[in-house]
């Protein structure tokens, strides 16, 4: 039996709704939602502009009036630090004509002027001047289209939400995890983007599973044991969780995952074992850089973070991971990583860049490339999608929280 597909003789909307409803429950997404540009506008509308995004961490615009230009799907946003040290987030677009304001990725200013007609911005967005203008106009009514940012723990958030969802659950569990691994005090060690062939979902859906880890990822496999099913880890958990309480620390956890109908930002932070011997995210298991937040040795495992639906997480004692997931098309998509360390550590005398980077670098290249092969697979008219094994609760979940999003229109 083939996949379903949308049909032709009903609304956008209807079809859509009709490959919903027919979906198996346990099992895979069917093909269209991976191709189909109709269903690519419904997750921009009601899962890319109703959730929250982590784009970058503050220290990449340390500088009052620094600032850079994050591209995400079809939107340019401008990220900047003002002379007052509060971080905006505007968008790239002229309110005169649509032209972009800002032309440069990143730097200082204290003011974007349009290249096509010379209106001038302030870097909080403001409208300064507009040349040649009668004398009614209000500057105040033409301000760039401000986000709403949200900065926890270094971390900035944006939303493209006119309301956005509650960030509390959200804002308490980063400061009960990312806060005892010392983010707010850390900066970005190196960040790398991958452009994949693949839509948004394949990309995403590989990250929350593990199944894959085993056959796809021998490197990560060595030292994770998130690798392993669950109750085959119980016992280094639970070894891990006395050494992180033996060093008076506790590292929260909590389940949040849960859909915006009730008004919340969905968030999850769990954590998980490294193998015996292993400290941290590292070819070999040894450290590889100085200790971060709380931190005064190492437990021997990961904290994990999920949240919003396109941005994770990993907290190591001795450096972080941000992955970004970022929609670019209906069949492309982009992958950002961004390392943390100390913010008081120096590349060369306590970190190595290429020993820093080396694992994430070795997985996400072959991520690419698995990703990538799913892709080409998908677009098949005869793919079926199979059922979820137990391994991949997390892509099921996934699954079931992004049906319940494109299902409702607000």
């Amino acid at each position: 039996m083939l996949a379903p597909e949308l049909s032709q003789d009903s609304t956008k909307g209807d079809c859509i709704d009709q490959l919903i409803a027919a979906h198996k429950p346990g099992h895979g997404l069917a093909r269209p939602f991976y191709t189909d540009p109709d269903i690519y506008e419904r997750d921009l509308e009601r899962v890319f502009r109703r959730h929250w995004h982590c784009v970058a961490h503050e220290s990449v615009i340390p500088k009052p009036n620094d600032f850079e230009v994050f591209k995400m799907a079809s939107e340019q946003v401008i990220v900047t630090r003002h002379a007052d040290g509060t971080i905006h987030a505007i968008l790239n677009v002229c309110r005169h004509r649509g032209a972009e304001v800002c032309t440069r990725d990143k730097g200082n200013a204290r003011v974007f002027v349009c290249p096509y007609h010379a209106w001038s911005y302030g870097n909080d967005g403001s409208l300064k001047a507009a040349r040649l203008m009668p004398k009614d106009f209000k500057r105040e009514d033409h301000g760039l289209k401000a986000l709403h940012v949200r900065v926890v723990e270094g971390l900035i958030f944006i939303s493209f939400a006119e309301n956005p969802l509650d960030f509390s659950e959200v804002e308490n569990l980063l400061h009960a995890t990312c806060g005892q691994y010392g983010w707010g005090q850390a900066k970005v060690a190196h960040r790398r983007s991958y452009p994949v062939d693949a839509n948004w979902k394949l990309a995403v859906e590989n990250y929350v599973e593990c199944y894959h880890c085993g056959p796809a990822h021998p490197e990560y496999s060595q030292t994770h044991a998130l690798e392993q099913p669950l109750h085959m880890i119980e016992a280094l958990n639970a070894a891990m969780e006395e050494r992180t309480c033996a060093l008076g620390i506790e590292v929260g956890c909590g389940d949040h995952w849960q859909t915006s109908a009730n008004g919340k930002e969905t968030i999850h932070a769990f954590r998980y074992a490294l193998y015996d011997g292993v400290k941290t995210g590292s070819q070999d298991g040894s450290p590889l850089s100085t200790l971060m937040g709380r931190f005064t040795d190492f437990d021997g495992g990961v904290t994990s973070i999920h949240l919003g639906g396109t941005s994770f997480l990993v907290c190591y004692p001795d450096h972080g991971m941000i992955y970004r997931f970022i929609p670019k098309g209906p069949e492309t998509c982009e992958m950002e990583l961004i390392w943390l360390v100390n913010g008081e550590a120096e590349e060369g005398r306590d970190y190595d860049l290429a020993r820093l980077t080396w694992l994430w670098t070795v997985t996400t290249d072959e991520d690419k490339a698995i990703i990538e092969h799913t892709s080409r697979g998908v677009r098949s008219h005869y793919f079926v999608p199979g059922p979820i094994a137990p391994m991949e609760q997390n892509e099921l979940r996934y699954i079931n929280w992004y049906l319940d999003e494109i299902s409702r229109a607000s």
